[in-house]
């Protein structure tokens, strides 16, 4: 299994930093970046192989690849997004598809996590794909919402959808196992071809139609925010300075 970081974004939200930089290079914690706590946190779960998906100014990414190597003692493999600033990220995620046949854990490269929910994902990993999933925070529009069956199966994953029918915020970080990779590349693969501006979620939706397993974990109560925008990453400021 690898270690997966979709960091092909433009961050435009987040200008001026992202003016040269992609969202997931921006500092959280003196000069700890959003991509040094994600590397990091990999290594420290044992996903020493990662593979970096890259777009938008992706050469400050590449000039940063041996030190990231050898601080956090890992082998990374770059993918390149050649359409990052047009496309989203259901079309990301594909390229990385020979990457993630493997299984792969893979964590957006824009959220702030502590390494607990790298350990209950690996702690709870089972057939198809396992999405970490904050059920304590209360929800509003922005969130990733998601709904669950009775017997635990993922029947809905999305933004659009009222807050008091969830179940909980999926938080950008996702256990792919092996034998689920090919069938996820499939749905993935029809999400962007029907409109390149779908989420790598709606790859998970299509996925989940076609009769494939997704289900949860939960991560408990811990600090985390998806960095999105200024307000965020005064959040992401707060709380990464204690990991």
């Amino acid at each position: 299994m690898i270690g997966l970081v979709l960091a092909a974004g433009a961050g435009r939200r987040l200008r001026p930093y992202t003016d040269t930089l992609p969202k997931a290079l921006v500092p959280v914690d003196g000069e700890t970046t959003i991509m040094d706590i994600s590397l990091r946190n990999l290594a420290a779960a044992g996903l020493t192989d990662v593979t970096i998906v890259v777009g938008y100014q992706a050469g400050a990414v590449e000039s940063r690849k041996d030190a990231f190597e050898q601080k956090y003692g890992v082998k990374i493999t770059l993918v390149h997004n050649d359409k990052a600033e047009e496309w989203n990220n259901a079309y990301s995620l594909w390229l990385a598809r020979d990457q993630f046949a493997q299984g792969a854990l893979l964590v957006n490269g824009d959220t702030v996590h502590p390494v607990s929910v790298e350990h209950t994902l690996l702690n709870s990993r089972g057939p198809g794909i396992l999405l970490a999933v904050d059920n304590v925070k209360k929800l509003a529009d922005e969130e990733m919402k998601t709904i669950f069956s009775a017997d635990g199966r993922l029947t809905k994953i999305t933004k659009l959808m009222d807050p008091a029918e969830a179940f909980g915020e999926y938080i950008g970080a996702t256990i792919i196992e092996a034998e689920a990779a090919a069938d996820l590349a499939d749905a993935l693969k029809t999400t962007w071809e029907r409109d390149p501006n779908l989420y790598y979620e709606d790859g998970y939706q299509e996925y989940a139609n076609r009769g494939g397993e997704i289900r949860a974990a939960t991560i408990g109560d811990i600090p985390w925010v998806e960095v999105d925008n200024h307000d965020d990453l005064a959040k992401a400021r707060d709380i990464a300075c204690h990991y």
